[in-house]
């Protein structure tokens, strides 16, 4: 009986926690038509674009200003525009690494508040 209770409780694996948008019904927009969320890939790569350089461009700008500049081995203006160039690049590595698990629940919250 005890088996029977706790094999009851959980859900199976093959279902999948809902989205927010999904949570909420159409019935009540007044007949306007919404796009699928399949239809919002490429919003959703602009969105995951500027969020992630927003943030981590913010964060790794400020990290290089608390350094200072070594006394020997600095290479002068020419280090600090490749470093620029680096720091972009690093930017959009580490946005498109942590898209799934950072950007993505801010768009669907996102498309939560233009739904609503």
């Amino acid at each position: 009986m005890i088996q029977s209770l706790n094999q009851q409780s959980i859900p199976s694996a093959s279902t999948q926690p809902k989205l927010p948008y999904e949570l909420t019904s159409t019935s009540g927009n007044g007949g306007s038509s919404e796009k699928p969320a399949a239809d919002n890939g490429p919003m959703r790569e602009a969105f995951g674009d500027f969020v992630g350089q927003t943030l981590f461009g913010s964060m790794l700008s400020s990290m290089r200003k608390s350094l200072d500049k070594p006394a020997y081995f600095h290479g002068g203006r020419a280090e600090e525009v490749f470093q620029e160039q680096l720091d972009q690049k690093l930017v959009e590595e580490i946005s498109d690494a942590s898209a799934d698990s950072f950007v993505n629940p801010m768009f669907d919250l996102f498309q939560l508040q233009r739904r609503g």
